[in-house]
């Protein structure tokens, strides 16, 4: 159970949606009909470690409702209140994100990522908002709205979600705390428009590191997320921490001496995501693995990472000085604990 009533989420959120979210992405068992609790169980406890104030629960990997009710259940029990919880509201349907939100609910979750499945096709604005609506309407938890070119709402709006739809939608769902903003990515439009806008109201998230900590010379951000920065471990919440308090050319010392990582990320993403419209979460999987995570197999289907991208990855890290395994690229899909 949220440890807010719905009415307060907003407030809420505004003292408590504060810091860095990782991405847990779960670990299976190696004849992937079973989750491995001992790695996730390492996972969580490692994003603790390295200074994430929150992680999303990733469920864009062939996960079940139950299962990510199980997953989220572990990862309430690893953290206990170290660590707060992001329920990835990106299954098949409508119904069954609603479905999967009311258990995620009971086993610990505390706020939602909301995803749009690629069986929503609107064409109207009025469908994005019917949609999101009743999601929100449907769960007391607080949602963060996402708008982001991977839905295709452009067809719609050149910006997805227009500036109207972001007003009007955070008038009648009071339970929306937060905006992922990233409407023209990878432009900084979104969240400059967004900022702009409603600081005052919601917690505006700039989820990209790369823009994130420049920006916060300009803007006061208090929270960032949710996306893969963890596997350059600890920096990411070290350089916010730094910003936030004013230390900003603390912060650009270690923005710049990650950034052979940050390169050798773009790099590999630019690869798949933007032909394709989805993250290659195997390759975040492997990125994590690099970082001292799990790693493991991951479910069918599920996109391969080609060998050049695992060598500069590795490369990238080591140029930056983040830590990074010795172990060879073969032990990855074994994975550190495995079930």
């Amino acid at each position: 159970m949220a440890l807010y009533k719905k009415s307060d989420a907003r407030a809420w959120a505004r003292q408590h949606l504060v810091g860095c979210s990782a991405v847990s992405i779960p670990s299976y068992s190696n004849d992937l009909k079973h989750l491995n609790e001992r790695g996730i169980r390492h996972d969580i406890e490692r994003v603790v470690k390295l200074g994430f104030t929150y992680t999303l629960l990733c469920s864009e990997v062939a996960i079940t409702a139950e299962e990510n009710a199980q997953f989220t259940a572990l990862a309430r029990d690893t953290a206990g209140g170290k660590l707060g919880l992001f329920f990835h509201a990106s299954f098949g349907t409508l119904a069954d994100n609603i479905e999967a939100v009311k258990l995620a609910e009971k086993a610990g979750v505390d706020l939602v990522l909301l995803s749009y499945p690629s069986t929503f096709w609107p064409t109207s604005e009025q469908d994005i908002y019917d949609y999101t609506k009743a999601f929100c309407d449907a769960t007391d938890l607080g949602v963060m709205l996402f708008p982001i070119p991977t839905w295709g709402f452009e067809r719609v709006h050149p910006a997805g979600m227009s500036l109207e739809l972001v007003r009007r939608l955070l008038k009648d769902c009071p339970n929306i705390v937060a905006i992922k903003s990233e409407q023209g990515f990878p432009l900084p439009a979104g969240i400059c428009e967004m900022y702009h806008h409603f600081r005052d109201e919601v917690v505006i998230s700039c989820p990209i590191e790369s823009d994130a900590i420049p920006l916060m010379s300009l803007m006061d951000l208090q929270f960032s997320g949710t996306s893969n920065t963890q596997w350059m471990g600890d920096y990411y919440p070290r350089a916010f921490k730094l910003a936030r308090s004013g230390r900003f050319e603390e912060a650009m010392e270690l923005y710049w001496k990650v950034n052979p990582a940050r390169q050798a990320n773009t790099a590999a993403s630019a690869a798949s995501a933007p032909a394709i419209g989805a993250l290659n979460r195997t390759q975040w999987k492997y990125q994590d693995w690099l970082a001292g995570f799990n790693g493991g197999p991951l479910r069918a289907p599920s996109l391969r990472i080609p060998d050049r991208f695992m060598k500069s990855l590795r490369q990238g890290l080591v140029a930056s000085g983040c830590e990074v395994t010795p172990d060879p690229d073969s032990a990855f899909i074994v994975g550190r604990h495995p079930c």
